[in-house]
């Protein structure tokens, strides 16, 4: 049965076939090669090498939609590189040779300007979804102090890397270890709570309220009642208070620890 099929095949019509099927074949791969290099989107050699060396993490913190936007800002110069947190200083060194400017950023770490939580005091019953962007809609929180942390997790839940947590005192806490300072937080805090500052700054001030001290006291056990006691006695003058708050000028302060001893809130902290 076999042989009587093959018996019945034209060969030469066979290879004809075989022929055409492999010309239009060919014809279709030119043309798509043909389509692909007209239609092919100028790649810019700066934003591929400037790409090469950024995390690759695509977290947005720098305010881009992702590492491409951002490395096609930086080549255009509508960026900053020290917007990317987790690109190391290394490839920070190479993206700015690449770019032609200078580099000499040192490294961030995030801090949580606030320590009031369970020690301030609420005005109503929350009920509802725990996100501080959803709880701070109402009346700026359920806090008392409208600048204070609600402790919701909006900060948490915008974490690529895990750095965030709320602490046992209800205010989020962050791990120094696992932080890349990418800065989504400082951007989703709905209070604005969250800075970053030099990773060899030794202390902070963990209070964010601009109300007087009486006020301060009324609503919270640990916020900063503006007394400029740390200001006083600060033997290098690297703080000032502003609207009631305590501000580290970070390249003047030597890490002593004054202040802290100092401060009868103890809202000045060490890292």
């Amino acid at each position: 049965m076999q042989y009587l099929l093959m018996a019945s095949v034209d060969v030469n019509k066979l290879f004809i076939v075989l022929a055409l099927v492999a010309a239009i074949s060919v014809v279709f791969a030119a043309f798509i090669v043909l389509v692909s290099k007209l239609c092919a989107v100028p790649v810019d050699k700066k934003q591929s090498a400037i790409q090469e060396n950024l995390a690759g993490a695509n977290c947005g913190g720098c305010g881009y939609a992702g590492c491409s936007d951002f490395a096609k800002a930086l080549a255009e110069g509508k960026a900053d590189i020290s917007s990317c947190g987790p690109t190391s200083a290394e490839n920070k060194r190479k993206i700015a040779v690449i770019m032609g400017i200078p580099y000499s950023e040192e490294k961030k770490k995030a801090v949580v300007h606030c320590s009031g939580g369970n020690a301030c005091s609420d005005k109503y019953e929350y009920v509802g979804a725990e996100s501080c962007t959803v709880q701070s809609v109402f009346m700026g929180g359920r806090k008392d102090c409208s600048f204070g942390c609600i402790g919701g997790g909006t900060c948490v839940a915008n974490c690529a890397y895990d750095a965030l947590g709320i602490g046992g005192n209800g205010v989020a806490k962050i791990d120094d270890a696992l932080c890349e300072a990418c800065g989504v937080c400082v951007k989703t805090c709905p209070k604005k709570l969250i800075e970053l500052v030099p990773y060899s700054a030794k202390i902070y001030v963990a209070c964010s309220s601009q109300c007087k001290g009486k006020d301060v006291m009324n609503a919270c056990k640990s916020g900063c009642i503006g007394c400029g006691i740390c200001a006083k006695f600060c033997p290098e003058q690297a703080i000032v208070i502003e609207n009631n708050l305590p501000v580290i000028d970070y390249s003047r302060c030597s890490g002593c620890k004054t202040c802290v001893a100092k401060c009868p809130r103890k809202c000045i902290k060490e890292f």
